[in-house]
């Protein structure tokens, strides 16, 4: 019971020194709280890609880093075929700028495999904003950095 009571005096205590450092600011100064997040949405910054991209295999562009989502990831050692009817499949289920890249070839991707990916964007959060709807034709799209 003693403790308690001492514990209760000493948090007083603490709450009337808090609140005498902290009142004697004129509360002109702005508040400012941190939510994280954009506090203005990005400006489009979607790479664009190559001409006839929407109803054709898509090429990354030459020495373009930039964000994709990519939808499958076949072994080389397998050949391309697997990875060439993914590409054709998306397309056929509305995707646009899809294409399929030699990993070995980026040093953000784990080399040795035909990756099949859709679109080339500018920003990691651009690429995401796209993912919602990827899934749909892609259950396991992932979101992927690409560096020349």
């Amino acid at each position: 019971m003693v403790r308690a009571g001492i514990a209760g005096i000493v948090a007083a205590a603490g709450a009337a020194v808090a609140v005498a450092a902290t009142s004697g600011s004129s509360g002109s100064e702005p508040l400012t709280t941190a939510l994280g997040g954009f506090t203005t949405a990005p400006s489009a910054t979607t790479i664009p890609g190559p001409e006839g991209a929407t109803s054709s295999s898509a090429d990354w562009p030459a020495g373009v880093d930039g964000w994709t989502i990519v939808l499958g990831s076949f072994p080389q050692t397998d050949g391309r075929k697997a990875a060439d009817a993914r590409a054709r499949r998306a397309r056929r289920r509305g995707l646009t700028q899809v294409g399929v890249l030699d990993s070995s070839r980026y040093a953000s991707l784990h080399p040795g495999y035909w990756v099949v990916f859709a679109g080339v964007y500018g920003s990691e959060a651009e690429a995401t904003s796209a993912l919602e709807s990827t899934k749909k034709v892609s259950r396991t799209a992932v979101v992927r950095h690409v560096v020349a």
